[in-house]
């Protein structure tokens, strides 16, 4: 099981150019977990979508619907304080931290593409490459 960043889970359900990094992420491993505000996040990345006319608002409301069902029964609530700690220690954003929080907790590795996450917190943050890589 991973803790997936919203954006490993945008590039699984909007197809583009990283859409077969997130898939091969879910070849390997299909338990994917999150904290409760990928979902905020998501959506905030679909608008974008369609605002730029790369998707429908239509294509957009089946979207956010087939990512929320498929990731029922996975998502986390974190604690406030731990979130703020890990924000102080590390100068990553409070938004970002949640999804260490989350892996922190269950004890698994955070799948993300945001370097400054990767680089802030090398124990817990691992690439999708890294990820697809291991045996």
């Amino acid at each position: 099981m991973i803790v997936a960043d919203t954006n490993l889970l945008v590039h699984l359900f909007v197809q583009g150019t990283h859409t077969m990094k997130s898939e091969a992420v879910l070849m390997k491993d299909q338990g994917w977990a999150a904290p409760w505000l990928w979902r905020s996040e998501f959506r905030n990345a679909l608008i974008g979508l369609v605002r730029r006319g790369q998707v429908t608002r239509q294509e957009a409301d089946h979207l956010v619907e087939t990512a929320e069902t498929w990731m029922s029964g996975r998502e986390y609530t974190v604690e406030s304080h731990t979130v703020l700690r890990l924000a102080a220690e590390s100068g990553c954003s409070a938004y970002d931290c949640e999804f260490v929080a989350v892996a922190e907790d269950l004890g698994l590795p955070l799948v993300t593409a945001d370097r400054q996450l990767l680089r802030a917190f090398p124990s817990t943050a691992v690439a999708p490459d890294v990820i697809v890589s291991r045996k």
